[in-house]
């Protein structure tokens, strides 16, 4: 029998030079989109972090931590708008439930 829901882990960095604004109403949008399409559990800001290593010649990323559950569908799609949108430089949606 195919899940309904499972339970998923997002965490997306975002430029940091975005400012404030930008940085907050990126956030905002993403958690309406998966509160649309799912249930949204928490939603954790770590602030800027200093970066493993650089992207696009960046050394911090501000990083934010989604928990969230929804239809085993909704994931790629997520992923596909954080691919697309300006400011996201990178990505990672893991399922909890396996």
């Amino acid at each position: 029998m195919a899940k309904l829901n499972a339970n998923y882990e997002a965490v997306y960095i975002l430029d940091p030079n975005l400012g404030e604004e930008a940085t907050a109403a990126l956030v905002a949008k993403f958690k309406t989109l998966v509160e649309n399409n799912g249930t949204l559990a928490e939603v954790d800001e770590w602030g800027k972090r200093h970066l493993a290593y650089p992207i696009n010649d960046l050394n911090e990323g501000y990083y934010v931590l989604m928990t969230f559950s929804s239809a085993p569908a909704f994931p790629q799609e997520l992923d596909r708008i954080f691919r697309i949108t300006d400011g996201v430089m990178r990505s990672m949606i893991i399922c909890k439930d396996e």
